[in-house]
C-alpha cells in the first residue's frame, strides 16, 4: 500500500521520523517472510468463507503452529515467519505473562512469539520508542500484550525461580485514606524557622526549649536538622530547626511536606537579605503561610519599619500596615516578645484547624538520620498520622526495619506517638535519607520484601539518565479547574534583562495553560536555584548566565533541566513550545470504512467475524468500533485482519477478511465494524 504521508509538507520532523522507522519495520516483515512460506495476494477475489466447514472453524484464526507464549524452547524456536507469528488468543494458562520489572523489549518479544522489530513496532503506534534492549513500563507491556492476546502480570521472582515462578507480590502502602471530620483529632502545628545566618533564629529556639544550645555551634550554622517540641499554657508547638532553606526545599524535593508554618527571621538592624529572599521564594512555592520575627529590636540601629517596609515590596504586607502578614517583633537577647510570638504561632494554628487521623498504620517523615554508637542507623521523625509504636516494623523509602526504641527531645524514653510529635526511633537496617516517608507495615518478613522490591526498582531507575523537568517533556499537575501549569525560574545577566524578559513572559497568554515563575533574578544559576526547581517541579531559565561550579553536580543529580539563552526570542520561543508539549493532544475522527459480519465463526481462541468490506478500508494499525443498529458495543483496536490463513495490513473494499477485535468476543451477523484513525490537530494556546 502506499504511503503519501512523506510528501506531506505538514509533518512535523517527529511524525517523519516514525514514518521512516515504520517503512524499515516493514521491509524487514517483507524480507522474513520472503524466508518462509511468502506473503500471499491479499486481493484475492474469491470467497475466503468457503474454505470453512464445521470442521474447519478457527482456520482463520490458528496458523498451521501454535505459538510459544514462554521461552521453554532453545532460543532459535521463536516464530520465524510472519504467518507463525503469535496471533491467536488462547485463554488458558499458557496465555499468561509473567514478567518482573524492568520489563526489557527483546525478553518480552520472545515470550510473545514476536521478532523483536515487531514489538518495537506495536510500541511506535503507542507513541513509545525504545530498542530491543531498553525496558519500557508495565502498563504499557499490558498493551501490547492484550494486542496479541495475551495477559500480563507483573511477576516476583523466587531463589532458583525462573519465569513462571511467581510468589505473593508485596503491594505497596495504600495511601491515606479519607476520614470522616468528626474522626480526626486537633494535633499541633509544625513551625519551621528559617532566616539570614547571625540574624538569630537558633537563639530564638533556644529561649522556647529552655537550654543552651547555642554556644555548641560553629559560625552561627546550625548542625544538624533538628525537630522540638515545646509546650507553654496547654498549647504545644513543634518547632524544627532547619541549616538553611536548603534543607527545607531537599525535604519537600523528596515529598516530605511537614511544615505548616514559616517563621521568617529577619534582624532588625540588617533587614532583608539575599538569603532571607530566597527563602521566601522557597515557601511561596511550598505554599506554606509566612510568619515574621523582626529579631534584634534591643539593637542600637534596629529600624522595624524600614523592615516592614521592605516586606511590603515582597508582597508580604505586615498586618498592622494592613496586609495579612503576621509580623512580630521580639529580642532573642533579651526575651522580649517571645511570648507574643509563641502565642501568634498557636493562634495561627488554630485558624488553619489542624487535624490529623490516629487511625490507621502509622506514617512519619525523616528529618535528621544518623548512626549513633550502641544504637546503630537512627533518624529523627515526625509522625504525620497513625501512632508509631515500639515493636512497629516499617518501610522507610528503600530500607526497612522494626522500631526498637524512640526517645523524646528531652531525652525520655516513650512506647508510643501522635502525630505532629518530633521523635529519635532506632531500628533501621540503614541510615534512611531526610525527607524519606517512613510507613508502619504488618510484618518485618514484608517489609523486607517490599524494601528488596523497592532497591531492585531503584538499581534500574538508576540506569536511565533522570528527567526530573525537561522542556520537552514536563508535565505539571494539573490544579484546580482543570488548568495546567508550566513553573520556572528565570535567572539573567542583569536586572534589567530579568524585568524585559518577566514583561514578555507575561505577555504569553493561554486559557489551557498557565506560566508561573516562581523566582527572577540576575546573577548565576545557583544550588539553591536547583533545589527549589527539583522541589516545585520546575525549568530553569538562564539568559547571559551560568550555572556555578559547585551546582553543576546538583543539577545532574536532581535531573533539572537547564535550558541558557543569549537571544530572547528563543528563550521566548521555547517556552511556548513547553506550553503547547504540556497541552492534551487534541484529535479528530477521520472514517477509513465499514465492514459487515456475514459469518461468526467460533475458534479455540474465541470468536472471529467473517466480514465483507462494504465501502473504503479496514486498515489493521486503526481502530475500530462496532455497531449493532445505531448502538456503538465495542471500540478498540484489531487483533487479527486476515485474507484466508494470512495475515494483511489492509483490506480494500468489495473483499472479505477475518476480523479479531481486541478482547471483544459477541460478533453477531449483520453487525458493522467501522474502521476509523484519529487525526492529530496543530495545538494552540
Amino acid at each position: 500500500m502506499a504511503d503519501k504521508s512523506d510528501d506531506n509538507p505538514e509533518l512535523t520532523p517527529l511524525d517523519k521520523a516514525k514514518k521512516t522507522a515504520l517503512n524499515l519495520f516493514e521491509k524487514e516483515e517483507l524480507r522474513a517472510a520472503r524466508k518462509g512460506k511468502g506473503k500471499p495476494d491479499a486481493e484475492e477475489e474469491s470467497s475466503m468463507f468457503s474454505h470453512l466447514g464445521d470442521d474447519d472453524a478457527g482456520v482463520i484464526s490458528t496458523p498451521s503452529k501454535a505459538p510459544v507464549p514462554v521461552p521453554e524452547p532453545e532460543p532459535d524456536a521463536v516464530v520465524e515467519d510472519e504467518e507463525e507469528e503469535a496471533i491467536t488468543i488462547e485463554i488458558d494458562e499458557g496465555k499468561i505473562i509473567n514478567i518482573k520489572p524492568p520489563i526489557i523489549v527483546k525478553d518480552l518479544a520472545e515470550l510473545l512469539g514476536l521478532k523483536p522489530f515487531k514489538l518495537i513496532q506495536d510500541l511506535m503506534e503507542l507513541d513509545v520508542f525504545a530498542n530491543q534492549g531498553q525496558s519500557i513500563e508495565p502498563d504499557i507491556a499490558a498493551q501490547v500484550c492484550e494486542k496479541h492476546g495475551f495477559v500480563f502480570e507483573k511477576e516476583k521472582r523466587e531463589k532458583g525461580g525462573g519465569v513462571h515462578k511467581v510468589e505473593e507480590v508485596i503491594e505497596e502502602p495504600e495511601a491515606p485514606k479519607e476520614v470522616e471530620e468528626d474522626l480526626l483529632k486537633p494535633r499541633p502545628p509544625v513551625v519551621t524557622f528559617m532566616g539570614h545566618v547571625d540574624h538569630g533564629k537558633t537563639s530564638l529556639i533556644d529561649h522556647f526549649r529552655g537550654s543552651s544550645v547555642v554556644k555548641g555551634e560553629a559560625g552561627g550554622i546550625t548542625q544538624h536538622v533538628g525537630a522540638y517540641s515545646i509546650e507553654r499554657d496547654g498549647k504545644r508547638v513543634t518547632i524544627l530547626d532547619t541549616p538553611g532553606h536548603q534543607a527545607f526545599t531537599e525535604m519537600r524535593a523528596r515529598g516530605a511536606n511537614v511544615t505548616d508554618i514559616v517563621v521568617l527571621v529577619i534582624a532588625a538592624d540588617d533587614g532583608i537579605m539575599p538569603t532571607t529572599i530566597e527563602a521566601i521564594d522557597h515557601c511561596r512555592a511550598a505554599d506554606v503561610t509566612i510568619m515574621v520575627a523582626i529579631n534584634k529590636i534591643d539593637m542600637p540601629r534596629a529600624d522595624v519599619n524600614r523592615v516592614k517596609a521592605q516586606l511590603q515590596e515582597r508582597d508580604l504586607s505586615p498586618e498592622d500596615w494592613g496586609g495579612n502578614t503576621i509580623c512580630v517583633e521580639v529580642s532573642a537577647k533579651t526575651g522580649e516578645g517571645l511570648d507574643d510570638l509563641f502565642e501568634a504561632m498557636a493562634l495561627q494554628a488554630e485558624v488553619m484547624e489542624l487535624r490529623a487521623s490516629e487511625d490507621g498504620p502509622a506514617r512519619a517523615n525523616v528529618i535528621e538520620a544518623r548512626t549513633e554508637p550502641g544504637k546503630g542507623p537512627t533518624a529523627t521523625v515526625i509522625v504525620q498520622s497513625g501512632i508509631l509504636k515500639v515493636g512497629a516494623p516499617f518501610i522507610c523509602g528503600d530500607l526497612y526495619g522494626k522500631v526498637k526504641s524512640m526517645i523524646d527531645d528531652r531525652g525520655n524514653r516513650v512506647t508510643e506517638v501522635t502525630p505532629s510529635t518530633p521523635i529519635e526511633v532506632a531500628g533501621f537496617s540503614e541510615v534512611p535519607h531526610v525527607g524519606d516517608e517512613l510507613v508502619q507495615m504488618d510484618s518485618e518478613r514484608n517489609a523486607k520484601k517490599l524494601s528488596e522490591e523497592r532497591i531492585h526498582a531503584s538499581r534500574q531507575t538508576k540506569l536511565q539518565p533522570k528527567q526530573r523537568s525537561a522542556l520537552e517533556t514536563l508535565f505539571a499537575n494539573i490544579e484546580e479547574g482543570g488548568k495546567k501549569t508550566l513553573k520556572a525560574i528565570l535567572k539573567a545577566d542583569v536586572q534589567g534583562s530579568v524585568q524585559a524578559i518577566v514583561g514578555a513572559l507575561s505577555e504569553i497568554t493561554s486559557e489551557k495553560i498557565s506560566l508561573e515563575i516562581i523566582r527572577a533574578d540576575a546573577g548565576p544559576i545557583t544550588e539553591s536555584d536547583i533545589m527549589l526547581a527539583s522541589a516545585s517541579d520546575a525549568i530553569i531559565l538562564g539568559f547571559n548566565t551560568k550555572i556555578e561550579n559547585k551546582a553543576v553536580s546538583v543539577v545532574k543529580r536532581e535531573g533539572v533541566q537547564v535550558k541558557l539563552f543569549s537571544i530572547i526570542y528563543e528563550l521566548l520561543d521555547q517556552v511556548k513550545e513547553a506550553m503547547l508539549g504540556m497541552l492534551d493532544p487534541e484529535t479528530r475522527e477521520k472514517t477509513l470504512g465499514h465492514a459487515e459480519v456475514r459469518v461468526v465463526f467460533k475458534t479455540s481462541s474465541g470468536k472471529i467475524g467473517g466480514c465483507y468490506v462494504m465501502d473504503g478500508r479496514i486498515n489493521r494499525k486503526a481502530r475500530a468500533r462496532v455497531l449493532r443498529g445505531r448502538q456503538a458495543v465495542y471500540d478498540g483496536g484489531f487483533v487479527t485482519l486476515r485474507r484466508f490463513k494470512d495475515d494483511v495490513n489492509e483490506v480494500k473494499v468489495g473483499l472479505e477478511c477475518g476480523i479479531k477485535l481486541g478482547d471483544f468476543n459477541d460478533y453477531m451477523e449483520k453487525d458493522v465494524i467501522e474502521c476509523y484513525e484519529l487525526e492529530k490537530l496543530e495545538l494552540v494556546l
